[in-house]
């Protein structure tokens, strides 16, 4: 009678006779000798570069260019009221019309206040010439600018009307109209024969 341990002996003959007899059933035949394949690792590269674009376009040029343009600015005017102002009548020779007429002498000015005075009026056959004093005073006008005037009133016939003012042009383009002198003596230069018809 068999044992387990006589039937285990038998099962592991049993492995070893089928084991045996597959080998021997296979015709396994070498045909090449082998190698495993060879891997280089040392990659290098360059560093890269991003793409450059180069457009034809426009040349552009920013800059500055002076324009004249108009900005609102405050001026202070003189305000209107009924003053005494010199009146002239004046008879001249050979001259049978006359009419009455306002000489105005007038200044824009910045940064101080101003004082605008008709000192005298010459006269020659032609012309009266009106020579005024513009002094600075002290007060302040800031940012803002100021018209000054002075006038009389005369009774002539038709002459000519020159303006000769004694003082430093304000940096103003409404100051273009009449002529800046720096004494009385250089306005005298111009004017040939002339008589004081006014003096303050």
């Amino acid at each position: 009678m068999l044992n387990n341990k006589n039937i285990m002996m038998i099962r592991q003959t049993f492995i070893v006779f089928c084991a045996g007899a597959l080998m021997v059933g296979c015709n396994i035949k070498k045909e090449e000798k082998g190698e495993l394949p060879e891997i280089d690792v040392d990659v290098k590269a360059d560093a890269g570069e991003l793409p450059e674009y180069d457009v034809d376009w426009a040349d552009v040029n920013i800059g500055t260019t002076t324009k004249t343009v108009n900005i609102p600015k405050v001026v202070v005017v003189m305000e209107e009221e009924e003053v005494e102002v010199p009146y002239i009548d004046i008879d001249m020779p050979d001259a049978s019309d006359k009419e009455e007429r306002t000489i105005m002498v007038e200044a824009e000015v910045t940064e101080k206040e101003h004082k605008l005075e008709i000192q005298e009026i010459w006269a020659n056959k032609n012309n009266l010439y009106v020579i005024s004093n513009l002094t600075p005073l002290e007060q302040s006008l800031g940012d803002q600018k100021m018209r000054v005037s002075d006038q009389v009133t005369m009774n002539v016939p038709d002459l000519g009307v020159k303006h000769y003012i004694i003082g430093t042009r304000p940096n103003r383009t409404f100051n273009s109209q009449f002529i800046y002198v720096d004494t009385i003596e250089d306005a005298k230069k111009d004017i040939d024969q002339y008589t004081v018809i006014y003096s303050k």
